[in-house]
């Protein structure tokens, strides 16, 4: 793909994204009570609810779109 087929995403960024994309703090969701728990980097990975180890990633609200061949 050259460099002038490419399209940029025009999905809009909301306040509360660039917020944790600035701080370098990652929202994740626990995999037990389902609420939503902001991470810094180094930080223990641990619902600050209940206590659980398992956090899942959010999606991303943006359309992510790929090209096939």
């Amino acid at each position: 793909m050259s460099g002038q087929d490419y399209e940029a995403p025009s999905g809009a960024f909301t306040q509360r994204d660039e917020i944790a994309a600035g701080s370098g703090t990652m929202i994740y969701r626990c995999g037990d009570c389902a609420v939503r728990v902001p991470l810094e980097k180094g930080a223990p990975i641990r619902c600050q609810k209940c206590g659980a180890r398992v956090l899942y990633k959010e999606r991303t609200r943006r359309m992510v779109q790929f090209e096939a061949r």
